[in-house]
């Protein structure tokens, strides 16, 4: 499996820098993070000890479809269903096609790695010919 690397900014500096990029200004670095959270808080809910117990999970018994898991972990479909969507929107996690209509959870990465600037902002790398 692959490390996932995240960054947290809030939702202002995301949209900021995600301009910048499509009007071709910056030019993401291939070491900068794929995937954001707007603050540390989404980012410990989200990797909160129960969800990494249950992506253990998911790799060790390699459930075929959510009621398989729910039976696993002996929490609710609705629970689970709701907790993997917001996971797979960050990438960790993918719902596949299993037998008949339902999804089976698949863990997508191993390991994630958070870049967090304490102090200051990076600059953004100008895009080759590009303006700031």
């Amino acid at each position: 499996m692959t490390t996932l690397k995240v960054g947290i900014a809030d939702y202002e500096e995301m949209k900021a820098r995600t301009m910048r990029i499509a009007r071709g200004e910056e030019k993401p670095a291939p070491g900068d993070p794929k995937v954001w959270f707007t603050s540390t808080k989404s980012f410990a809910q989200v990797l909160s000890t129960e969800n990494r117990a249950l992506l253990r999970i998911i790799v060790a018994k390699a459930p075929g479809s959510l009621e398989e898991l729910a039976e696993i972990t002996g929490r609710a479909i609705s629970n689970l269903s709701r907790t993997l969507k917001t996971m797979e929107s960050y990438g960790l996690v993918r719902l596949e096609k299993g037998q008949g209509r339902k999804l089976a959870p698949k863990v997508v990465h191993d390991r994630v790695e958070l870049v967090l600037p304490l102090i200051e902002r990076a600059e953004p790398r100008k895009a080759a010919g590009g303006r700031r």
